[in-house]
């Protein structure tokens, strides 16, 4: 085996990883165009950088693979959402009893899709897209309404109005997907 050997084989190592990052990336940026173009409430900055935020993103292969990640992205959003809504009530003790309410409500309804996402990972890996669809919708539905329950107040402001729209906009990224 000559010095040279060990050299060109990582190189090729090298070169193979790289490859397969480069083309996970494009898969990235067009799926990301194709979705801010097709749906004026998703922002191709935002849906790049969700993609970029799970690692596993870097290695898919097929649009099929970015889908099930983008799920998958969804779930860790919705988890995190309901985690901090219970620090909200938890650390605030004194908190107006229309606030308290609304927390409440959206802690329902976003604990609520959770177990909706085993079904989703389901049928979208069984190919049933539309089953799948129709699930993705429900969280849409989700944060709309946990939205929508602070809006009854016009002075109010929700104090998840951006976790509210982040798990908007990855459900719509996903529905494209399914």
């Amino acid at each position: 085996m000559s010095p040279s050997s060990p050299l060109l084989f990582a190189l090729t190592i090298l070169l193979c990883s790289f490859h397969s990052f480069v083309c996970a990336n494009r898969l990235v940026q067009q799926t990301c165009e194709n979705c801010s173009k097709n749906d004026p409430n998703i922002s191709y900055k935002f849906c790049v950088a969700s993609f970029q935020s799970d690692r596993r993103s870097q290695h898919a292969k097929n649009l099929q693979e970015l889908g099930l990640i983008s799920i998958k992205i969804i779930r860790r959003n919705v988890t995190d959402t309901s985690a901090h809504i219970n620090e909200l009530l938890k650390k605030n003790k004194s908190l107006d009893p229309f606030v308290k309410e609304c927390l409440d409500d959206c802690l329902e309804v976003y604990s609520d899709t959770i177990s909706t996402f085993r079904e989703a990972i389901r049928d979208y890996k069984a190919k049933r897209y539309a089953d799948c669809n129709v699930k993705l919708s429900s969280i849409i539905d989700a944060s709309t309404t946990c939205e929508d329950g602070f809006n009854q107040k016009n002075d109010l402001i929700s104090p998840l109005t951006k976790r509210n729209k982040d798990t908007f906009q990855l459900s719509a990224i996903a529905s494209f997907d399914c």
